[in-house]
């Protein structure tokens, strides 16, 4: 269930002093267009998106369902702020000391708002206003919130997320008042002793009421409907409408597709694309070129639009010493409280350069951009020159230009080794940072088994860099840069794209297969058929890393990263004048295996009701496989939003190279292998449009209907975590990267079914 919502211009101006908040009151906004609103039901978890001229805002409410974990579900208030990724959470219980689950909290469409209106109030003192949300929310029984936090969204996913421990230095700052009309409210003074935060509750009729408990931190409600306010006062993002964000062909698609355009709105800014909402309200480097790489056909374009956005984004981030790209920004109250533990006084921002493969999306997107469009060629001088800005102090003496040039440079002494005469070795492979569990997409403490030598990072992104690079510099973009870059990063790139699926590729005889599959499902207690009559020949798939946990030379689970190479070394997307692969026969076994585990069903391959899974360990012996990816878990045998896209992109991208004249890949006259892949990208296709409903959404899980004989779509936090892991991941209900959905739609040339 949907809505879709624009309303009248409704503001609320909250008179909060720091000791006490007096009544709000209703005003006309100053906001020369109506608000945006989104209403997103996903149970236990109800969504409410709010933006106008002044601020942007997520509110996400919990209520346990009668099927609910109560040890991971309880009731919850969330609001969450692009700004400063700034947020607030409250948790409530029933005070009748009943379980949670008989606890029912809900927001109401009601005279403050329909459901939602905003806050904003100038501050007596002449600074930054307070910017903000009211409603009204109804409480079935009794209720306590016992668990404030105000502030940051990290310090509230590192309580939902990881040991649930709250910072005193953070919590003992919040403060309770008494409000008037039987009203109380929570604040804090953030540790930039500039910023407050307010959550404030007033009943909504005479006969209810707010109590401030003993520790002066908790509050009591009777049942009945309160009216809150959640308000702070700091600077706001500027916000590009749907029109700006699409490009002027692409503009049908507000109306035409207006949830997702408006979400997608919601999570793009003048100086940054978000990773999702709401936990990840804030800069992640490598979702964003991701998102604008699959969304290029509809992104806007040119100065100030939103595919620059995204590239100056990564560029300001850079780190200029090593040409690393930033995974994750940490801004606002987090950020001061991490420079006080490092014995700085400061409100800097910091940046996490602990990924490997950010690094290498960028010159893809570049050159994607500067050289494929034909407006972003024209802005190629303009750009370059821009200087970087203050949002990394370290970098305001560099243009984009050089910042580019030190990317590169990093990519191509990475990629060196490798490539030279005979060495093409393991050691020379890249490896993860020292001292680093994670470092590509897959980033959970398991996403990779432990490997240091990820897949997707060595067959896939670092020959399409190299091909990036070549084609940047043979275009004129590294003006700085050596005139021999074109021809070695292509020679590079002919290296590291022949001769690195070799260390990955694992073949597993088809009886080994068959009963590796049956034990599996056995193991895992399956319900539905182990589907080992569909392995008709032996499994070929590539290794998720190299070097894994328990000695594992080789991380044996079967994967949808296959989606990197064929979306990023497809002709129909390369880089470079040439035919990107010379190697016809791998790539022929290339294409085929990965149809070949596409069109086979969990457990014996990747597809389910609910989408393509991302994993499948059925074909690791050691223990670890089966415990590690779960239904439960974050990189588990689950399904991901954007690999879909990927995934059928880039099979369209190589069917795509059968039409074109003289360049035609030997695969395309394999009778045989060409109706294989042409097979499975109907399947997925057929597998992504029966799960419209999730697409938007950052992952799901899946249970299994033995009476429908179905996978059944399930969100992700309502299953049980894995072994070791005490709290579930929550999941986005909109993910920038699965909205790429916007732009990757079915070619039906390749057929519809």
């Amino acid at each position: 269930m949907l809505h879709l919502v624009s309303v009248g211009g409704l503001s609320l101006f909250g008179a909060v002093a720091a000791t006490a908040a007096a009544a709000a009151a209703a005003s006309t906004s100053n906001c020369s267009s109506a608000p945006v609103t989104l209403h997103l039901p996903d149970a236990p978890y109800d969504n409410f998106f709010y933006s106008d001229c002044n601020t942007a805002v997520q509110v996400v409410v919990t209520t346990p369902q009668p099927d609910s974990d109560l040890a991971t579900i309880s009731p919850r208030f969330i609001a969450a702020w692009p700004a400063g990724n700034s947020g607030i959470a409250a948790y409530f219980a029933p005070q009748d000391g009943a379980n949670n689950g008989s606890l029912s909290i809900q927001i109401v469409n009601s005279t403050v708002g329909s459901p939602l209106a905003a806050i904003y109030r100038d501050d007596s003192s002449g600074s930054t206003p307070y910017f903000g949300v009211t409603g009204t929310l109804r409480f079935n029984s009794s209720a306590s919130l016992t668990t404030p936090i105000l502030g940051s969204i990290r310090t509230i996913r590192d309580f939902t997320e990881g040991a649930s421990v709250l910072q005193p230095q953070i919590q003992d700052a919040i403060q309770a008042s008494s409000l008037p009309d039987g009203g109380a409210g929570l604040q804090r003074l953030w540790l930039d002793n500039v910023t407050t935060t307010h959550l404030n509750f007033t009943p909504a009729a005479t006969n209810g009421s707010v109590t401030i408990g003993d520790d002066n931190q908790t509050l009591n409600f009777d049942a009945g409907d309160y009216i809150f306010a959640a308000e702070f006062n700091y600077p706001q993002l500027t916000q590009l409408s749907p029109a700006q964000v699409l490009s002027n062909s692409s503009a049908s698609l507000i109306q035409n597709d207006p949830e997702r355009t408006a979400a997608l709105s919601f999570l793009s800014y003048s100086n940054k694309l978000l990773a999702g909402a709401w936990r990840f309200l804030t800069y992640f480097g490598r979702d964003s070129m991701i998102s604008a790489l699959l969304l290029e056909p509809i992104l806007s374009k040119g100065e100030n639009s939103a595919t620059e956005a995204v590239i100056a984004a990564v560029l300001e981030r850079l780190d200029r010493v090593d040409g690393s790209v930033c995974h994750e920004e940490t801004i606002g109250d987090y950020a001061t409280w991490l420079n006080q533990g490092a014995g700085v006084v400061s409100t800097d921002p910091q940046y996490d350069y602990k990924m490997i493969d950010s690094d290498f999306y960028l010159p893809i997107l570049m050159n994607q951009y500067f050289v494929q469009n034909s407006v972003g060629r024209s802005r190629t001088n303009s750009f370059s020159s821009i200087t970087a800005g203050a949002i990394n102090p370290a970098n305001t003496n560099l243009t984009y230009g050089q910042l580019a040039v030190i990317n590169a440079e990093r990519i191509l002494g990475l990629a060196a080794p490798f490539a030279g005469p005979d060495n093409q070795t393991q050691a020379n492979l890249v490896h993860l940072k020292d001292n680093e569990v994670v470092g590509q997409w897959r980033d959970s403490a398991d996403g990779i088994g432990g490997g240091r030598i990820p897949y997707d990072v060595n067959t896939a992104l670092m020959p399409a860099a190299l091909r990036a690079i070549a084609s940047l510099s043979r275009n004129g973009f590294f003006t700085s840069s050596s005139s021999d870059w074109s021809s070695l990063a292509d020679e590079y790139a002919q290296v590291w794209e022949d001769e690195t699926l070799a260390f990955f590729r694992v073949t597993v005889p088809q009886s080994q297969a068959q009963q590796l599959v049956s034990t599996y499902t056995q193991t895992i207690a399956f319900t539905g058929p182990n589907q080992i009559d569909s392995i008709d020949g032996d499994v070929v798939y590539h290794a998720l890393a190299l070097d894994g946990s328990n000695n594992q030379s080789q991380v044996l689970v079967m994967n949808s990263d296959d989606c990197f190479r064929h979306f990023l070394l497809s002709n129909s997307n390369s880089n470079t004048n040439t035919n990107t692969t010379t190697d016809q026969t791998q790539l022929t076994l290339f294409v085929n295996q990965t149809a070949n585990n596409i069109r086979r069903t969990f457990p014996a391959g990747l597809l389910t009701d609910a989408g393509m899974l991302i994993a499948n360990p059925a074909y690791g012996t050691d223990p670890s496989y089966v415990e590690n990816w779960t239904t439960g878990a974050y990189h588990g045998t689950v399904i991901w939003g954007w690999p879909l896209a990927m995934m059928a992109k880039g099979l369209e991208q190589q069917l795509g190279r059968c039409n074109q004249q003289g360049q035609q890949p030997d695969f395309c006259v394999d009778t045989v292998v060409y109706n294989n892949v042409k097979q499975a990208y109907n399947m997925l296709w057929d597998s992504i449009e029966a799960n419209t409903a999730q697409l938007s959404q950052e992952v799901w899980s899946w249970v299994y209907n033995s009476a429908n004989e179905s996978f059944v779509a399930t969100p992700l936090g309502v299953m049980a975590p894995p072994p070791g892991q005490s709290v579930q991941t929550e999941s986005d209900i909109r993910q920038l990267w699965s909205l790429t959905f916007l732009a990757v739609t079915r070619n039906t040339t390749f057929g519809s079914s």
